[in-house]
């Protein structure tokens, strides 16, 4: 089974940028396989999927509300998939999650609507908090 972690949350000012990556965890395993998707849970607030990426790293989804300014990538050779995030917004602030899943891919791939649901990953990490606050 494959374990996943986040790291890289922490305190911004609005208007900053912050990095977190997604990394394996479990000793001979990688992200290579997987389709990875970016959460988000905010207090009071629903988990919502904010961007994912297919295997390849050739098809990438967002949410409308950070469009144009997070960017998913991942360097497979390096077992790595960050979330750039730019320009951030008190309304960033939440708990981030990384998940992991191989059928999730062929959703991420054929979406025309954002990034799959929850329900589509089989593995996750713990979540990194990222305050955008002044």
């Amino acid at each position: 089974q494959l374990q996943v972690a986040e790291s890289g949350g922490g305190l911004v000012q609005p208007g900053g940028s912050l990095r977190l990556t997604c990394t394996a965890s479990t000793s001979g395993r990688s992200l290579r396989g997987h389709a990875v998707g970016w959460f988000r849970q905010a207090p009071g607030k629903e988990r919502e999927g904010v961007a994912c990426i297919s295997m390849s790293g050739g098809t990438t989804h967002y949410v409308e509300s950070v469009k144009g300014r997070f960017t998913i990538s991942r360097d497979n050779a390096k077992n790595e998939v960050y979330l750039q995030m730019n320009n951030l917004e008190p309304e960033d602030t939440a708990v981030y999650y990384c998940a992991a899943g191989v059928h999730a891919n062929t959703v991420v791939v054929a979406s025309t609507s954002g990034p799959p649901g929850e329900g589509e990953y089989d593995y996750w990490g713990q979540g990194t908090q990222v305050t955008v606050s002044s």
